[in-house]
């Protein structure tokens, strides 16, 4: 008898081990699964030339105290060229395109807005970058990278170009030249 419930017990260990098995197995090709199904979707979310250009809501920091602390929402810009241009302090590239956007700006400004997306972490130091550059556009402050996943920037500074009808017209990755800049004025400009 006691050889008889040994195997009977061999069996159910047997048994729930098998299961117990099956069972991990199920929940590794679940999760494998799903993390594929969700970057596939990830991948879905990038926006492109042609694209409608995602909104989005940022807080202003200005020089001008009627401006800082204020909301600028993409959707608010409707009608106007839009330049979109991610940067940091940090970055030599970023700094050297500022003083092209300052030129350019007072010359376009009633048909293109300039926004400046700031990554920096402090708003101290962007401050003082603008206040060294004289800038007299839109600087927000993106302190969560939201705006930044959500148009997919990588390298920095990147700029994006959006027409008055609030489409992508052009992604330019790296430092802008004041002729390429004022080329893509003209495009994005009000006809």
């Amino acid at each position: 008898m006691r050889v008889e419930e040994a195997k009977h017990k061999k069996r159910n260990k047997k048994r729930k081990r098998y299961i117990f098995r099956i069972s991990v197995l199920i929940v590794l090709v679940a999760a494998v699964a799903y993390a594929l199904v969700q970057n596939f979707n990830k991948d879905k979310d990038i926006h492109e030339v042609g694209d409608e250009a995602p909104n989005f809501e940022l807080t202003q920091v200005s020089d001008n105290e009627n401006e800082k602390g204020d909301k600028l929402r993409l959707s608010d810009l409707e009608g106007k060229g839009v330049m979109l241009n991610f940067w940091a302090t940090y970055c030599e590239p970023c700094e050297r395109e500022m003083p092209y956007m300052e030129k350019l700006y007072p010359e376009y400004e009633d048909d293109i807005e300039i926004v400046a997306v700031s990554l920096d972490s402090s708003e101290l130091v962007i401050d003082r970058f603008i206040d060294k550059h004289d800038l007299t556009f839109p600087v927000v402050h993106d302190t969560n990278s939201e705006v930044m996943d959500l148009y997919n920037i990588s390298p920095l500074p990147s700029t994006i170009f959006i027409d008055p009808e609030g489409n992508i017209v052009d992604k330019v990755n790296g430092e802008l030249s004041l002729e390429t800049l004022e080329e893509h004025f003209k495009e994005i400009q009000p006809k």
